[in-house]
């Protein structure tokens, strides 16, 4: 692995302080908190003391999984003096006004993607933050990935001359897992461009590294049972010349890992025997059931499955997490990155670099987060970073419905 991308796994021989922990409360347990849950207890650098859900069997649960405190109001977890940061995971909408608390009360903050569901949002959530002094990190996404920075990295070295053209496209089951209702409807913040739509575009955007200039773009509602937007296909232009064809589609047919050599979104093989189950499922309940099974399924629920915290840093997960198939052409190379490493087409041939194995998954948004917080880094993914990302995704739904280029007016260079 680069030396700009510190593994976990290596230990100082030296005598030394130890680390000061970043303490860290949890705002909402649902699906966000689930992905990151293997990174919360796996990462040396945070302690998890304190956690805020309106379930009482969710607390209950977290009570038992992290000896810490619980708190049914997000307002109470912010006052509690041990939590130095919030990781608001919680539904979209809440998010500009649990921003603005937790401001108020002196915390930092790590937002779940899409950062809100308005630009006016987020930039009351941007000017909280900065009034406050705290700061606004919004992730995960997967422009956070190795992968995708060391991808960039290469780009920035020159030796490929220009970056041209990026090529991503992912094909997914998304639309077809178990969704509350709010999670079907646009307006709510539901179908594939704000949840899917937001990593892709912070992925593109990351490698690109300049100023998005405007979006042309189709979308499509293609089942009127799940009445939100299950694809879309985007053509991304920057201020440099560069361009981006963003293409994804959340319909549980074709699979794009595929393309990934059957290593899934999280870094985990996945097996090929499983497709179609997404679909199967949903076609096997009963009307009203849906709800139910993604409660019953969730955090501290009856038929909540506990992951094997103690294997997620070897054999259960072995790769890097990708967002799909990705290709940058640059004038001397075409360069892919995937879960194992970038390969490099230039003009003497094929060649790989290689990343070694994450030894704590999304270990790369905690060491945002405490950069930030502990020594005073700039962050990558600010505030104004997620503003940019939602302006395109917001940029694709209008472009769709009215049929016409859309300007951005609410861009940044990526640090």
């Amino acid at each position: 692995m680069s030396a700009d991308f510190p593994s976990h796994a290596a230990a100082s021989t030296k005598t030394e302080e130890p680390r000061r922990k970043l303490k860290l409360g949890i705002a909402g347990m649902g699906r966000g908190f689930l992905v990151m849950r293997p990174t919360l207890a796996l990462h040396p650098d945070i302690h998890v003391v304190a956690g805020m859900d309106p379930r009482a069997e969710a607390r209950q649960r977290f009570v038992r999984d992290f000896g810490a405190h619980s708190y049914e109001s997000f307002e109470a977890l912010c006052a509690d003096a041990d939590v130095d940061a919030v990781y608001i995971a919680s539904p979209h909408q809440f998010h500009r006004e649990q921003v603005q608390i937790a401001a108020r009360y002196g915390r930092h903050m790590l937002v779940e993607k899409p950062m809100a569901l308005t630009l006016d949002d987020c930039r009351a959530m941007t000017d909280a933050a900065n009034a406050a002094g705290v700061c606004l990190i919004v992730g995960h996404s997967h422009g956070f990935d190795t992968p995708v920075r060391r991808t960039r990295q290469l780009i920035q070295s020159g030796a490929f001359g220009r970056l041209r053209m990026i090529s991503a496209l992912n094909y997914t089951d998304f639309l077809y897992r178990p969704r509350r209702r709010e999670e079907l409807q646009t307006q709510l913040g539901g179908g594939v461009i704000f949840s899917q739509g937001s990593h892709q575009i912070d992925v593109v955007r990351t490698i690109a590294g300049g100023r998005a200039a405007s979006v042309r773009a189709y979308s499509g509602v293609w089942d009127p049972q799940r009445a939100a937007e299950s694809a879309y296909s985007a053509l991304l232009t920057f201020e440099d010349g560069a361009a981006a064809s963003m293409v994804y589609s959340g319909n549980a047919h074709f699979d794009s890992d595929e393309f990934c050599g059957w290593v899934g979104e999280t870094g985990k093989r996945k097996d090929q025997r499983n497709y179609g189950a997404a679909r199967r499922l949903l076609n096997s309940m009963a009307p009203g059931e849906e709800d139910a099974l993604k409660r019953d399924r969730g955090y501290g629920g009856p038929n909540y499955i506990q992951p094997n915290l103690a294997s997620s840093s070897n054999a259960a997960r072995v790769h890097h997490e990708h967002f799909g198939l990705l290709i940058a052409s640059c004038d001397r190379a075409d360069l892919r990155p995937g879960p194992r490493g970038i390969a490099i087409y230039d003009d003497e041939g094929v060649r790989f670099d290689p990343l070694e194995d994450p030894t704590v998954p999304r270990s790369e948004v905690i060491d945002e987060l405490y950069a930030a917080v502990i020594e005073g880094k700039k962050p990558i993914h600010s505030g104004e970073w997620g503003t940019a990302n939602l302006e395109i995704c917001l940029a694709i739904l209008q472009s769709s419905r009215e049929n016409r280029e859309i300007p951005l007016l609410h861009q940044i260079n990526a640090i």
